[in-house]
């Protein structure tokens, strides 16, 4: 790595580790229930919203009716969600005159957005209307941000409280996840976006004179849409443009939640890489923050809630060993370029063509910062992008699917990404516990045999999901007609997909075409799968683990916030992802990168 890249990444984890105790302080009593400035200011609408939902504050839940609650209140948002998309074109705010979204992406995309995943087969300012971008997509950003977010909550109740079933109210702290948290950060972080020149307006798309018209020739096709030949040679006609149409709308409205709330679903089909959605290296360097600040603030929050900050701090710690690195390599292996390329150069002098592999990047942003924002938004849930992983190198796209296969827990998704984590403290604990002959104990709580069960479900879900999707995906005519690229790169287009769809982080190798109905259809059920398949376990351990007693510490407690249990952690989950993917890996990015430099 350069100098100058050393000093932006190092700048963003700084800014980053400054915010974590303000912000994590300020979640923790929002989920406490304490009072703090906007809750003392806004608890009468609070209290609006739970009479106009006929919802009972008061009335606490155990993990199943929480469970259920989450699970019925996603399943409507994702039926309303497919009506808006399969009927936008009779619905208002439509100026570019969209039509109504095929059943298989509707379905998919509906899916997508309610399990945090945003992936899209689709090009947004070409294929969904204002009111579908607002309504939908951008409403969805934040319901299923706060659905990981709530579950998390409910998660800590359950290591904090004593001999109860009850972890809180799901209608609660999805309330106060986006009221008091997501909605204003939102609208902070939205004006900033406007006024680096992000567009927000429901005007219509506007044409703009060329500054250097250009032309080509068209064929000249039949009613029938068959070309049309004379003396057997196509007949074209010469076409000359001077004018673009440029795509506008609520753009940064859903920018600032699709970020923040690690979601990740562009209003263009570019993503983060148009200059709409990031025009600038400040707005870039806010993006890569606002994709990671709730997720590293909660480990703090974890900590206030459970009386022990040094238990959220030896787990941000742990997260951010298991990152860095991976900032690293990727900037390195992207910095490195292509050897192949070594030989051309530009000049009598020899200079070389390119310093690093820009291929797929913004000039605006350049390696450095592209990198940083490849491993950051994969080792979270957002999937945003501010450039084209697919044309990485080998080994610098390994890096982002490598985070991906890591069960995104550096820094994780919002909620979803801490609750994972957590789990993997529950197995280090377990193993160290066997290690030494003694039952497991958590924060007080003995770890046992239940625990594990949903553990192990919630470490071995993924990696089946996505073996088994990836597997048939090559098995299947279906899934090759997709893959655009042969060989090892094809391969890890596939993997890519799938191991993205399960994370419910959205990102692509975007050379598979995955606009199809087999595509559409596996990627559902295998986003369905990584977001509930692991929220239900989790909450299932929450619940149990509320029940039982707490354990007074004694002299042969394992400290769980120390330096040597932080690199048991790590190395649990390097060892859980190392083992489960490395021959799909070794198909894949690392056969591809050896073909590159023999």
């Amino acid at each position: 790595m350069t100098d100058h890249a050393w000093l932006q990444v190092g700048f963003y984890f700084a800014v980053l580790l400054i915010l974590v105790k303000p912000l994590g302080l300020y979640m923790a009593k929002v989920y406490e229930g304490k009072d703090f400035y906007l809750n003392t200011r806004l608890v009468g609408f609070e209290k609006w919203i739970y009479r106009f939902g006929g919802i009972d504050p008061s009335q606490e839940m155990n993990w199943k009716t929480y469970a259920l609650a989450m699970l019925l209140f996603n399943v409507v948002g994702g039926l309303i969600l497919y009506a808006i998309l399969r009927f936008q074109n009779f619905l208002p705010f439509n100026p570019a005159g969209q039509g109504a979204v095929a059943p298989d992406l509707s379905f998919n995309t509906a899916i997508s957005f309610i399990t945090n995943t945003n992936w899209q087969n689709y090009g947004g300012e070409s294929t969904l209307s204002y009111f579908t971008q607002m309504a939908g997509l951008a409403v969805h950003n934040f319901l299923s941000a706060a659905t990981g977010m709530a579950t998390l909550a409910a998660f800590i109740r359950g290591f904090v409280r004593k001999e109860t079933e009850k972890l809180g109210n799901f209608w609660v702290d999805m309330t106060r996840s986006v009221l008091y948290i997501l909605l204003p950060m939102s609208m902070v972080f939205g004006l900033v976006l406007i006024a680096q020149g992000v567009p927000q307006t429901l005007g219509h798309y506007q044409n703009v004179s060329l500054v250097q018209p250009t032309s080509y020739d068209q064929p000249v096709t039949n009613a029938q849409g068959m070309p049309v030949t004379v003396d057997g040679k196509a007949q074209t006609t010469h076409v000359v443009v001077t004018e673009q149409t440029i795509a506008l709308g609520p753009v940064a409205s859903q920018e600032a939640i699709k970020m923040i709330g690690t979601n990740g679903g562009g209003y263009y089909n570019a993503n983060s890489a148009h200059p709409f959605e990031n025009p600038t290296p400040f707005t870039d360097l806010l993006q890569i923050l606002a994709l990671t600040l709730i997720s590293a603030a909660f480990c703090y929050s974890f900590g206030f809630m459970a009386g022990d900050t040094r238990q959220g701090w030896a787990v941000l710690l742990a997260m951010l060993i298991l990152l860095l690195p991976m900032v690293y390599f990727c900037v390195h292996f992207e910095q490195a370029g292509n050897p192949a390329l070594s030989a051309l150069t530009a000049g009598k002098d020899g200079a070389v063509l390119s310093n690093g592999n820009m291929e797929g990047k913004e000039v605006r942003f350049g390696i450095a910062p592209s990198a940083l924002f490849a491993t950051t938004t994969t080792g979270t849930s957002c999937g945003a992008v501010n450039s084209m992983h697919d044309s990485y190198t080998p080994m610098g796209g390994f890096v982002p699917l490598w985070m991906l296969m890591l069960g995104e827990v550096a820094l994780g998704g919002v909620g979803s990404g801490l609750y994972v984590m957590l789990v993997f403290v529950l197995v280090a604990v377990f193993v160290a516990g066997l290690m030494v002959g003694r039952t497991p104990e958590y924060l007080g709580k003995k770890i046992q045999a239940y625990e594990m069960k949903m553990a192990s479900l919630i470490i071995l879900i993924p990696p089946m999901a996505i073996l088994i999707c990836t597997a048939l995906a090559v098995a299947v005519d279906a899934g090759r007609a997709g893959v655009s690229n042969p060989g090892a790169h094809g391969f890890t287009e596939i993997l890519y997909a799938f191991t993205s769809q399960v994370a419910n982080n959205g990102s692509a190798f975007a050379g598979l075409s995955g606009n199809t109905p087999f595509y559409n259809l596996m990627g559902s059920i295998a986003m369905w799968v990584g977001r509930f398949g692991l929220a239900i376990p989790a909450l299932a351990i929450a619940g149990s683990i509320a029940q039982k007693k707490a354990v007074p510490p004694g002299s042969g407690t394992l400290p769980t916030h120390n330096l040597l249990f932080i690199i048991m952690l790590v190395s649990t989950v390097l060892i859980v992802g190392a083992l489960t993917f490395f021959p799909a890996l070794a198909l894949g990015p690392v056969v591809e990168h050896l073909k590159m430099v023999r």
